[in-house]
Parts: C-alpha cells; sequence; structure tokens
C-alpha cells in the first residue's frame, strides 16, 4: 500500500530531510533529484524551474503540488523517502545521518493518524486495524474513507482484516455503541444494524418520516453499500484485487468512491450523536 498523503504529513516527511546544520547529511540533492524523478515529479520540482531551495523547502513544494496534481506520485515520493532514510541510517541514534528524535516522534505520530506505522527504524506498515478501537480506529477509517474517495483501491479491503470499509465501519459503530457486535451477522443484517442505530433509513423502513428526500438518499446509500458488498471477492485473503473479475476498472473505482462517501456518512452521523466523544 502506498502511504498517506496530505498536509501534515507533507510538514513531516520535509522536516526528515531539514538541511544538516554543520556536515553532510543524506539525502543530498541529488540523491533527491533521483527519488522525485523515480516518483514521476520532475516536472514539480522548483529545482527543475530554476529555484534554489534547502532540501526542506524543496520536498515540501513538490508534495503540496503532488497533493493537488499528481497524488499517487506524491504517495511514491514520500514511501521512497522513508525507504531511503531507513537505508541511510536516518532513523539510527548512533548514524551521523540521524534525523532527530524530534522528527521521528513528529512523523511517527503523523503517520499513525492516517492508519500506519512508522517504527523507530524506518518501516512504514499499514496498521493493523483488527489491534485498534476507539479514537485511533476512528482516525484510521477516516483516513481510508478519504483514499476511497479518491477512488485508491487499497482503501476497499481494509489492512490486515478481511473487512471492506463500509463493514469496518459498520462494526466500529456497533463496537462503539455495545462494547462488541455479532461476527455472524451477515453485511446487510451488519449494516442495517449500524444505519438504524445512527438514525439512518434503510430499505425496510416504511413510516411517513422514511419518504423525505434525506432518507430516500440514506435508504439508497443503503442499497448502494450491498450491491459493492456483492462486488466484494469474497474468496480473497486481503491480497491483490478485491472485486470479482468481471468487474472493469471504472465500475470498481465508482464502487471504492461509493464506499468512502457512505462511510463517511455513516462516521458523521455517528460523531454527531450524543454521548459519542469520537
Amino acid at each position: 500500500m502506498n502511504p498517506p498523503l496530505n498536509d501534515s504529513i507533507i510538514v513531516a516527511v520535509s522536516k526528515l530531510v531539514d538541511d544538516a546544520k554543520t556536515e553532510t547529511r543524506s539525502p543530498s540533492h541529488a540523491d533527491i533529484d533521483v527519488m522525485i524523478q523515480r516518483a514521476g515529479l520532475t516536472a514539480a520540482d522548483p529545482k527543475t524551474q530554476g529555484q534554489t531551495l534547502g532540501k526542506t523547502k524543496r520536498i515540501n513544494r513538490t508534495l503540496s503540488w503532488a497533493l493537488e496534481n499528481e497524488h499517487e506520485s506524491g504517495q511514491k515520493l514520500v514511501a521512497g523517502l522513508i525507504s531511503f532514510l531507513k537505508g541511510c541510517g536516518g532513523f539510527r541514534s548512533t548514524s551521523p545521518n540521524y534525523v532527530g528524535a524530534e522528527c521521528v516522534a513528529n512523523a511517527v505520530s503523523v503517520f499513525r493518524l492516517d492508519g500506519f506505522n512508522l517504527t523507530s527504524d524506518g518501516e512504514l506498515l499499514p496498521l493493523v486495524l483488527d489491534n485498534l478501537s476507539g479514537v485511533a480506529l476512528t482516525a484510521a477509517l477516516n483516513s481510508y474513507v478519504q483514499r476511497a474517495k479518491r477512488g485508491s483501491e487499497d482503501a476497499a479491503l481494509i489492512a490486515g482484516t478481511s473487512k471492506d470499509l463500509l463493514e469496518a465501519t459498520a462494526a466500529h459503530i456497533l463496537t462503539e455503541r455495545y462494547g462488541s457486535y455479532s461476527n455472524a451477522s451477515n453485511f446487510p443484517t451488519l449494516l442495517g444494524q449500524a444505519f438504524t442505530e445512527i438514525g439512518f433509513a434503510t430499505l425496510d423502513s416504511s413510516t411517513d418520516a422514511a419518504h423525505t428526500p434525506q432518507k430516500r438518499i440514506q435508504k439508497a446509500m443503503y442499497d448502494a453499500a450491498c450491491a459493492i458488498n456483492t462486488l466484494r471477492n469474497k474468496q480473497g485473503t486481503g491480497h491483490g484485487r478485491p472485486w470479482l473479475p468481471t468487474i472493469t476498472d471504472g465500475e470498481a473505482k465508482t464502487a471504492i468512491q461509493l464506499m468512502g462517501t457512505i462511510a463517511e456518512a455513516m462516521l458523521d452521523a455517528h460523531k454527531k450523536q450524543s454521548g459519542v466523544i469520537n
């Protein structure tokens, strides 16, 4: 999976390649040339535009452009930078290339909020969401929501679990409300329980209030969520393409974006409910 890319990540990663105050510290500008080129972001590099900037500002400007224009290329650059720093001793306190305890701690914190674990030795891996709960899980799910809304396929199947984003969101909401949920429930039942808890209408809702435009949208979201779940490759193991082989790339992207929109609506409604502090 590609790492997340947002304003906080850009600031934290840029600080990891800060210019040395006394001696030379890797990565050099030549090293950064190569990483930016590999990520396909040469055109966004201030250096190619004749600007002379320090390494921090150079990375910050390049990633900021990528955030708005070439998101996946920006993610590749983040991954490349972390990998390079790991290889050159950037995360080892005894190395002349050590980036500093404060910079590492800040990066660890920022990545964790976006569902990734940056270890003390520079390994960057998706958090196993089955091991998260409460605020940490809410934050991680929100990071997957943003990925899904961009159509990122790695958001369709949640890291470290066999659940998709909608199933994980429904399970999280029910666990927040009751302390647990039934693993035996099928997806329509699980989703229906979560929808009912947050006050959303399902296809079974038949009161007069269920026919307002808002409730009709909620019913449509429930129906779409169940349809998306049917498109899932239930024989998969969490690796590879999480869709049935008959699904086209365009259909998969649409499904993923719908997953993100529905999950976001569910999490927002859950947050607004009285007594919920996450």
